[in-house]
């Protein structure tokens, strides 16, 4: 029996150690005993009797109108969520049992391999759910052949759903590519948006698209475009009528938070990625909260007359950026906006008569995330100080050109080094970063690194990382299990979502795969069959820029502004 002072911590109470010793009564303990016995019966009846007919949940019918809604939170792992949690409790000076919107829709875990890698990049990663199958790092829709593959999107849409993409990165990168596209690797954005309007065997199979990336739907010629030809898919769209246009802020408010869309809605809101949460403009782009209330309500309003919901596909893709920049007070705001943008599916689900799912999952953690670092050779404190992150303004990518903006500026005048020095103290560490403490090393390496903006972001974050004792491990993916939440207003979706059985429900530990698997399922759809009708897909590179991706790699944005 452990001591009677500790015994409390371990859960006792410590009045029972301290009380004296009473009397048996012999009434009590009869009481005590039909008390038992009565509880006993009750949990019997509760647990191990058989059910009635009512009582069981209905059986799933595939054909029944549903909305399934996929989200991708890209880069975020476990780790990422403890980071959020914590941030949160102290800038809104929280209990510590207040937890996140995700963190109660916890249901499981997916393991990320690729076809050719146990570190999977998004590209194959959001092609294990599209098509429910394994490929190798790079693939957008297509086997580990290189062959196109049906995807959950494509499958809907011919069965007469809706379908939507919402993003805060290009709407040609990875992850919403895999579902609307295919293309032998993630490099071919100009062939990917061209798929996306409905250039290719299918048809136009989006209804509606929400995020960044109008570079690649116009050409060189026009400023912000990076297409590698002539063609103005914006203006061609417009002209043609296939297409209803938003490209800013005034525009996408003008959609009344969904009740005032035209489908099909092509909304590219930004050239290319719309900026950190942290460093957003509100005035200028719009939340991926907003995003989502838009799109939710847009097609749910589009359907609501029809015998078929919606698939829509939800990314909060800078989460993966902030990790591979190392950056923690960029990661925990991303965390957060998606966490926002979570609530709203959620509300939506509450509040809709139809049958509605919500999967959210990760397709690889980045950065190699902890929420601890050791600072010395001493052996470490254990201390974590989210504070750090708060006083930070803006990220290090935002940090870094605001750096070399002025270095640049400076040089151009003729200024002395001595102005690059006091701006990068002053208005740098002391004002955008909140950092009092820096050293004049610090200082040097900064000035060091101003024309160099890849670089310098990186000096920044470690330094913020190095304040706050975050801990990252790579500038690349990692290989750790990711998490699985889910949530639905269907009490049949809802019992096949609880199982733990290998393609069949969620609950536990399962393959990315799965994941696509589920999807399947619960919509009655066949993959294979929209395989055969997309075969004759143009989806090969140029020639030459293949022998590029062996040199150079694949798998992230230094390599497409290396590529387009």
């Amino acid at each position: 029996m452990p001591p009677k002072e500790i015994e409390p911590l371990l859960g006792g109470d410590s009045s029972l150690y301290n009380a004296k010793p009473k009397k048996t009564d012999k009434k009590k303990i009869i009481s005590y005993a039909v008390h038992v016995v009565t509880l006993g019966l009750l949990v019997y009846l509760f647990f191990f009797q058989t059910p009635s007919k009512a009582e069981e949940a209905p059986s799933l019918d595939p054909s029944k109108k549903k909305n399934v809604i996929f989200m991708v939170t890209d880069g975020m792992g476990p780790a990422s969520l403890s980071l959020a949690r914590s941030f949160r409790q102290f800038r809104d000076e929280l209990s510590i049992d207040d937890i996140l919107t995700l963190d109660k829709y916890l249901v499981g875990s997916s393991r990320t391999r690729s076809s050719n890698s146990l570190v999977t990049d998004s590209a194959a990663g959001a092609t294990a759910f599209s098509c429910g199958l394994k490929s190798y790092n790079g693939a957008i829709g297509v086997t580990p052949d290189k062959k196109p593959c049906g995807t959950i999107l494509e499958a809907l849409k011919l069965q007469g759903y809706f379908t939507g993409l919402v993003v805060t990165t290009r709407i040609t990168d990875a992850t919403p590519a895999a579902f609307s596209s295919h293309v032998d690797y993630r490099f071919q954005e100009d062939l990917i948006a061209q798929h996306q309007i409905g250039e290719y065997p299918l048809g136009r199979s989006v209804d509606l698209i929400l995020g960044g990336g109008r570079c690649h739907f116009y050409p060189s010629t026009v400023p912000g475009g990076c297409r590698s030809d002539a063609r103005n898919f914006i203006q061609e769209v417009q002209e043609s009528g296939q297409w209803n246009y938003v490209g800013n802020r005034e525009q996408f408010d003008q959609l009344e938070s969904g009740k005032n869309v035209s489908l099909p809605l092509l909304g590219l809101l930004a050239d290319t990625d719309i900026p950190y949460d942290i460093d957003r403009d509100s005035k200028v782009y719009p939340s991926l909260a907003e995003q989502v209330k838009v799109a939710l309500t847009a097609l749910s309003k589009a359907t609501e007359n029809s015998d078929k919901g919606f698939f829509l596909l939800i990314e909060g893709s800078r989460i993966d950026h902030a990790g591979h920049h190392n950056d923690p007070a960029a990661q925990v705001r991303e965390v957060l906006a998606y966490d926002k943008a979570f609530q709203e599916v959620i509300s939506f689900i509450d509040e809709t008569e139809t049958d509605t799912v919500v999967i959210s999952t990760s397709d690889h953690e980045t950065g190699g995330l902890v929420t601890a670092r050791q600072v010395s050779e001493n052996y470490p404190d254990y201390l974590w100080y989210p504070e750090v992150l708060l006083n930070s303004k803006h990220s290090g990518d935002f940090l870094a050109h605001k750096i070399a903006s002025f270095a640049s500026s400076a040089s151009a005048s003729g200024k002395k080094s001595s102005a690059l020095d006091k701006f990068i103290r002053s208005e740098i560490l002391e004002k955008d970063m909140g950092i009092k403490d820096y050293t004049d090393a610090e200082v040097d390496l900064i000035k060091s690194k101003a024309h160099d903006v890849g670089n310098l972001l990186y000096v920044l974050n470690n330094i913020l990382s190095l304040r706050s004792q975050t801990g990252w491990t790579t500038h690349g993916h990692s290989a750790v299990d990711v998490n699985i939440y889910a949530y639905t207003n269907s009490p049949a979706i809802k019992k096949k979502l609880f199982s733990h059985k290998a393609y069949e429900g969620l609950l536990g530990n399962h393959e990315n795969i799965e994941i696509g698997a589920f999807m399947e399922a619960i919509t009655g759809v066949n993959l294979e069959q929209v395989t055969k009708l997309v075969q004759k897909t143009e989806h090969s590179p140029a020639k030459g820029k293949e022998e590029l991706i062996t040199e150079q790699g694949i798998y992230g944005d230094e390599f497409h502004q290396k590529i387009n």
